[in-house]
């Protein structure tokens, strides 16, 4: 089976995530990230996962998951070592119609994690569809040193550049043409070494 990847919009849509021990931490921490809205369901949360309930950006519901706990979710996040409770998430999941990921539990999954390399709004997400996460890991090492943080600055500015030059549409050609050429490894590099010398980002282009 060949997996559909996407990234996708969870700005303020509820997610829920079952589970409150380090793993479930880590989820909930992305999620946030993305301007989703969660809501956590276990009897226990670690000290991090309290601090954001206490500054209301996680609710809590301190129980063991129970039927009708995914109402209204557009996802659900089973973060439990229960298979028990994995597959009791799931199948509600399934009737619900929404998605659901068990961590480690590729039977009760519609989707998985990839493992992911971020430079601000650049994201590359890499996946083995299950079979290796350990292989995915050491691309993501590789792509970390091949993609440096500099990255994020320099998606920036090209987005800022990118809306100036398309607000003069007098040649869309040579304007396709010359974004391509900032964002080749060359303008990359060219970005750095300038912006290094103290050159500014007006005079780049």
């Amino acid at each position: 089976m060949t997996l559909f990847p996407m990234f996708v919009k969870l700005d303020g849509k509820l997610v829920v995530v079952i589970g409150g021990g380090a793993i479930a931490q880590g989820k909930i921490e992305s999620l946030l990230s993305a301007g989703a809205r969660v809501r956590v369901i276990a009897p226990q949360i670690t000290a991090q996962i309290a601090e954001w309930v206490r500054f209301r950006k996680v609710e809590w519901l301190p129980k063991a998951f129970a039927a009708g706990d995914l109402a209204d979710a557009t996802l659900a996040i089973a973060a439990t070592s229960a298979p028990g409770v994995n597959g009791a998430v799931f199948a509600e999941a399934e009737a619900r119609k929404i998605f659901c990921n068990a961590v480690d539990d590729i039977e009760n999954c519609h989707f998985y994690y990839g493992a992911v390399v971020q430079r601000g709004d650049l994201q590359i997400a890499i996946s083995t569809n299950g079979k290796s996460p350990a292989l995915a890991q050491r691309i993501r090492k590789e792509l970390e040193v091949a993609y440096p943080e500099k990255y994020a600055e320099w998606l920036d500015w090209l987005g800022a550049i990118r809306e100036i030059l398309r607000a003069d549409a007098s040649d869309p050609e040579h304007t396709k043409a010359l974004l391509h050429q900032l964002a080749s490894r060359e303008g990359f590099d060219r970005y750095r070494s300038q912006s290094r010398d103290g050159v500014s980002r007006k005079e780049v282009a």
